[in-house]
């Protein structure tokens, strides 16, 4: 009998959302458990150095980022400082910051977790353990002070919480919702080129979810807010964790009711439509314009694949 709900999530294929990680949250406050877990020889350690990732070679000119922990402690990981992230593989699994080091300082070698991705350099599984301790090391670096009355603010739950020892408030890491969406117009889809983007990048338009408002709502004040666009219909499409530094992507397909450009200059260089044919080439990196989308790590190439393909 097929199910009802096929599992057939096109997030499942990005590389930040790939995980074997079962989380188990249940043991974030079993203090015991916890410490035969760390102890475990076989339990393994993501070492980060902001956005950088601590690895060591692994033979063949592969290298690896999930270390033991005598490697994770003596690469500099604060292990009082440890973050829980969950059991994969029957092996629990931690992530430590560690302050920054020497420029090049052979004994510690990082790399940069985005040019992980773009490389694919590590087992498909580890991405998605390190976008969660990217994110919640991040977190805890903003978050040392409670926001209620400024008390210096004690890790609790794993590095799942913080709370404050004089008020009692608890806080919880963040994620901060994005929209980022194909608008369509029949055979042609609205890209932008972002201030920011290296020159030739072009990409969907996206932007931050507000307090009080629906992701649909977002995706109708971002697509005029940025291009002057109106929008009808709008479906989901996919989600994937963004760690830079702690953000959800929310794909969404959405349907044009105006076409008429008007470019924010603030948030866009530019905006165009493109044709299915010329995003192909956007793809493929062939455009002869020299014209390129986002790489695959990222969820808009994804979503104008889908586009060019959803004929």
């Amino acid at each position: 009998m097929s199910p009802v709900f096929p599992f057939d999530e096109p997030s499942s294929a990005f590389r930040f959302a790939r995980t074997a990680l079962d989380r188990r949250a249940e043991l974030r406050d079993d203090a015991e458990a916890l410490a035969r877990l760390w102890d475990d020889p076989a339990s393994r350690v993501f070492v980060l150095e902001g956005g950088r990732v601590v690895v060591r070679p692994d033979g063949d000119d592969r290298i690896v980022a999930a270390l033991d922990r005598a490697t994770a402690v003596a690469a500099g990981g604060r292990a009082e400082d440890r973050v829980f992230l969950g059991i994969a593989d029957g092996r629990a699994h931690f992530a430590l910051p560690t302050p920054p080091a020497a420029e090049g300082d052979p004994e510690r070698p990082t790399v940069d977790l985005r040019r992980l991705a773009v490389d694919g350099s590590l087992p498909a599984d580890d991405y998605g353990a390190l976008a969660a301790a990217r994110s919640l090391l991040n977190w805890h670096d903003g978050h040392r002070f409670c926001s209620r009355c400024g008390t210096g603010s004690t890790v609790a739950s794993a590095g799942w919480r913080r709370v404050c020892p004089a008020c009692g408030a608890e806080h919880f890491p963040r994620t901060d919702p994005v929209v980022i969406m194909t608008i369509e117009d029949g055979d042609r889809c609205l890209l932008g080129h972002g201030r920011a983007f290296v020159e030739g990048m072009w990409s969907c338009l996206a932007g931050f979810v507000e307090p009080g408002e629906t992701v649909e709502a977002a995706v109708r004040r971002e697509a005029f807010e940025e291009a002057g666009v109106r929008i009808g219909g709008i479906r989901y499409f996919a989600s994937e964790p963004w760690p830079f530094p702690g953000s959800l992507m929310v794909a969404m397909r959405a349907e044009a009711l105006t076409t008429e450009l008007r470019v924010d200059p603030v948030e866009l260089a530019d905006a165009r439509w493109f044709d299915r044919a010329e995003i192909r080439r956007l793809l493929a990196g062939d455009h002869p314009d020299g014209l390129f989308a986002p790489p695959p790590i990222a969820v808009a190439h994804h979503l104008m694949r889908r586009f060019v393909e959803d004929v």
